[in-house]
This record gives C-alpha cells, sequence and structure tokens, in this order.
C-alpha cells in the first residue's frame, strides 16, 4: 500500500480483505438477485450537533429492500466532500442481514479490508465467514462499499482487456533498468490518466478520512447512537480513522490485523516485504515436511535455506524466460510469479495450492499459479469481478503523503535484500503513486482517540501483510487500546482460527465485556 507498483508487483503492496485468500471461503459464491419492493425504512438516530449543512444527510431515511437470501439491500447519499456538502453527493451501496435471534442490538458494520475490498460482497456472499453465529443473532450485519468501491459510486480506470493488459504484461526491457523504469512509469501514466478520465471528479475525494466520516452518516441512518464496527486489515485503519474523528461516536470497536497509521507508506512496503519472506519460509519448512500438500508431495528437498534458493532460481528462470499459459496465451513472469506467492501466504490453509503451483511452474506449467494471481487482483474466469485494484490505488495514492527521502527508501531497500533476499529483486518498481494526478491529503500520525470507549485490537504473530507489531504499536497509541495476540500464522484472527479470539470478541459486542489487555490465544 505504498509507492511500489500495481503494474510490476500488484501482490507486493495490497493489504487484502480478511479471509479473501481462504480460497474455499467466498470465491464462487454469487450475490442474490435484487428484489422488489420494500422491506422496511429505517428510522435515522438524532440529528443533534450536527453540522446544519449535513441535516439532511444524517436525516435521510433508508429504504431497504428484499435482495433475496435474507438480505436487505439499500442506497445512502452521502456528500462528496463531506467539508464542503455543496461540492456534489456520491451513493454508497449498503447490504444487511437482519439479526436472526429474538431482538437486534443494532447494527454491526462491517470492513473486510483493501482498501477498495467490498463489504458488501463480504456479507452478501459470505456472512458466516465475516462474523459468528452468535453476533447474527445478537446484530444486524451491516456491509457497505466504500466510496470508491464497487456498488458505490466507484473509481473506473480501465477496461478488462486494457487492465488485464496492466497486471500481467511483461515489460520488454530488462529489470532494474532506465528503460525498465520508463516503461513502467509510462504504465503507469496510463492507468492513472485513465483513473482521472473515467472516474467522474472523484479522486481526490477517495480517502479514508472521508470515508470514515460516510460511516458515521451509515451509523446515524441506520438508526444507532454509536458505532458497532469489525474492522479486517486496511479496515483496521478506517476504523481508528473514525475514533479519532468521532471519539463519542464510537460504541464496540474491533480491529483485527492491524496497520500503524504512524508508518511511513516505504516502511509499511519494507515490513510487509520482510514478513512475506518470514511466512514464505514457514511454508518452506511445512512443504519440506509435507505439511503443505495435496498429495503430489514437496517439489523442493534439503533445508529451508537450500529449498529458498531453489525458489529464488525458479523466480530467476521466469524472469528471464515467461511460462506460455495455454488456456488463455498470457505468460508467467516472476512478478505474476510472486504475486501467486503473496496471494497463498495470507491462509496457511492455501499452502496446498501453492505447492501446487510451485510443482506445475517447475514442470512448464503456470495455470495454478495463474488461477491464484487471478484470485488476487479479483478475476474469475477470464473477467473482472470488482473493482478492487483501481480503488486500492486511489486510496493509498490519497492517503500516504510522498514525503520519504531517497535516503530512507535506499536504506528500505537494504534492508529488504538483507532480510527478503528471495523476493527483493521483483518487490520493487516504478509507482502508481508518482504519477497520480492528485496531490495526497492523508497523514501518518499516531492515533489516540481520546475519550473512545475501550477499542479491542487483535494481531496474529505470524501474520505477513499487517505484521503483528503493527498492533502492539496501534493498541499502545489508542488512549483506550486492549491488544489480544493470536500465537498463529495467517492474516486475521477471528472467527475460525482460535476459539479464545472468537469467544472473546463476542462476548466483547454481546455483553461488553473488555477482554483482558494482553490476552494471548493459540490455535
Amino acid at each position: 500500500m505504498i509507492r511500489r507498483s500495481l503494474r510490476r508487483t500488484s501482490a507486493a503492496l495490497a493489504i487484502l480483505l480478511a479471509g479473501a485468500l481462504a480460497l474455499s471461503g467466498c470465491l464462487y459464491s454469487q450475490i442474490p438477485p435484487k428484489g422488489v419492493g420494500g422491506a422496511c425504512v429505517s428510522t435515522p438516530a438524532s440529528t443533534e450537533g450536527v453540522d446544519e449543512g449535513l441535516v439532511e444527510f444524517y436525516d435521510q431515511k433508508v429504504e431497504w429492500e428484499d435482495c433475496g437470501s435474507g438480505m436487505e439491500s439499500a442506497t445512502v447519499t452521502a456528500p462528496l466532500d463531506w467539508a464542503d456538502p455543496s461540492a456534489g453527493e456520491i451513493e454508497l451501496a449498503v447490504v444487511r442481514q437482519p439479526a436472526t435471534g429474538d431482538a437486534s442490538k443494532g447494527s454491526l458494520l462491517i470492513n473486510p479490508g483493501g482498501p477498495g475490498g467490498s463489504g458488501y460482497d463480504f456479507v452478501a456472499t459470505s456472512v458466516d465467514f465475516a462474523v459468528s453465529e452468535t453476533l447474527q443473532e445478537n446484530y444486524d450485519i451491516v456491509g457497505f462499499d466504500p466510496r470508491g468501491v464497487g456498488r458505490s459510486t466507484a473509481v473506473t480506470c480501465l477496461d478488462g482487456d486494457e487492465m488485464m493488459q496492466y497486471l500481467y504484461a511483461l515489460p520488454t526491457h530488462p529489470r532494474g533498468t532506465p528503460e525498465w523504469e520508463a516503461e513502467g512509469t509510462a504504465d503507469n501514466q496510463r492507468f492513472a490518466d485513465a483513473c482521472e478520465a473515467n472516474s467522474g471528479g472523484i479522486l481526490p475525494y477517495i480517502t479514508t478520512d472521508q470515508s470514515a466520516h460516510d460511516m458515521d452518516l451509515l451509523r446515524a441512518v441506520l438508526g444507532d447512537d454509536q458505532l458497532t464496527y469489525l474492522g479486517y486489515s486496511y479496515g483496521t485503519f478506517l476504523g481508528a480513522t473514525y475514533a479519532k474523528l468521532f471519539p463519542e461516536n464510537a460504541g464496540r470497536l474491533v480491529l483485527d490485523g492491524a496497520i500503524d497509521p504512524s508508518v511511513s507508506g516505504t516502511e509499511v512496503g519494507t515490513t510487509q516485504g520482510v514478513g512475506f519472506e518470514a511466512a514464505l519460509r514457514t511454508y518452506m519448512q511445512a512443504c519440506l515436511d509435507g505439511d503443505a500438500d495435496s498429495g503430489g508431495g514437496c517439489p523442493f528437498s534439503g533445508t529451508v535455506d537450500q529449498a529458498m534458493g531453489d525458489l529464488g532460481a525458479l523466480l530467476a528462470s521466469v524472469d528471464r524466460t515467461p511460462l506460455p499459459n495455454t488456456a488463455d496465451g498470457r505468460q508467467l513472469g516472476a512478478d505474476s510469479l510472486l504475486t501467486a506467492i503473496i496471494a497463498a501466504l495470507y491462509a496457511p490453509e492455501n499452502w496446498p495450492y501453492l505447492t501446487d503451483a510451485f510443482s506445475q511452474a517447475l514442470q512448464g506449467d503456470p495455470a495454478t499459479a495463474f488461477m491464484l494471481a487471478d484470485f488476487y487482483n479479483g478475476i474469475e474466469n477470464g473477467e473482472f469481478t470488482d473493482n478492487s485494484a483501481e480503488a486500492f490505488q486511489a486510496y493509498n495514492c490519497m492517503d500516504y503523503p510522498a514525503d520519504e527521502s531517497q535516503e530512507a527508501q535506499d536504506a528500505a531497500d537494504a534492508l529488504l535484500r538483507e532480510k527478503a533476499p528471495t523476493i527483493a529483486a521483483y518487490w520493487d518498481g516504478p509507482g502508481v503513486c508518482e504519477v497520480w494526478p492528485h496531490e495526497p491529503t492523508g497523514v501518518r500520525e499516531k492515533i489516540a482517540a481520546e475519550g473512545a470507549a475501550p477499542i479491542v485490537v487483535i494481531g496474529t504473530t505470524g501474520d505477513p501483510a499487517t505484521p503483528y507489531e503493527w498492533a502492539v504499536s496501534l493498541a499502545d497509541q489508542l488512549s483506550s487500546g486492549v491488544l489480544m495476540t493470536f500465537e498463529g500464522e495467517g492474516h486475521t484472527a477471528y472467527n475460525g482460527q482460535s476459539s479464545c479470539i472468537d469467544e472473546a470478541v463476542d462476548a466483547f459486542f454481546v455483553d461488553g465485556t473488555v477482554p483482558e489487555d494482553g490476552l494471548t490465544c493459540t490455535p
């Protein structure tokens, strides 16, 4: 989520939606068709204290329509610019599953991560994956597409064929040369220009700060005096930003797979690179031990160091001589193989897919590697299923100030080469944000959220995408932060990784029981 290139290494940046890469989860689920006829109308919460220019937004009545499978959908209107409500309007797409129990405690908003992940899809297609049965009984489970995403007023850049080319086309110049840099910059410029031309003027307002204001609007029009919220991955940054802006409205917030809001973009990328290398070594040990395959055996042998050396040789080989995919003619180079690798590292359940991808690639077949990379990029059956890659760049280019010195970047690159030697050569490249048409407005700073109720922060010790140290830092920054630790692998912990984590989170949401600060849980 920094300066590195979507065109060159799309996987290197993303803080993906929680659970998106548990391949047995919601990949092939379909949104139920939209029905007809209103189900009900939400009564907004009090508008006392709301600025006069915003009352019309906070006082709107939301009409819900039955969209099948026990779900209801609605559209909420928000200001394009919360600092200037007269500048125009956008739409926010919302879906909810009413509480399945006898009575609802109110709305529980879910954000699955990204930035750019669809909370609408997350709830509509996989509510059981999003939250426990206990929470479904007690709350209306609400998913929404943040501004710029999916069914809401969305960022639009390249068409499908152009986007496929942008993500997967091979560079024509040797990696690391000035010509390679220039080629990548030109590709990024075409992408950024398309986003500006096709997004209807919304790009300056696709920020986490604006989206946090949208969440307060959703809280109010859903009829809740305080926000109850579960944020995964990037959703932790959105939730912490909300608590900073609206501490008096922050109710029970759980932030799982935390981002440290104070670290720079360069530091984010470096820390993630080191984290993924460590996760790759953990996978490799499991592969060598026979614990990460689907029956065909591990294609590597020897020690972990020897196996990592062989993997480095494979990456270098496909970088020199890409592997043709017989299904569609695409060629797998090192960047796309790295995307596939990182995709699988989000969840240990995906390790057998990674083993298959390696085994096949060593035999000249890139099919499984492309399947993983496509899943990461939101592609199914050759078609893009969402605009997550475009929204991802829009948020990050506006949220992260470009204030890192060349000295800091050089130091980060040196650290990557030292701590992540297998993937370092493929991690960096020309960045989209270097040519983004609007200057970033975000700041990188610690968030205290003085006056907020207790906020639960969850960190996983083996999380490569949002390393554990970020959870420790965020919990320490928050004036009411409570840290829970999951000693395990993968990205995020709640709802299925540990009964200890699940029970503590459910008790917090249902009964208000604040977990013990420092509680440590195991699988």
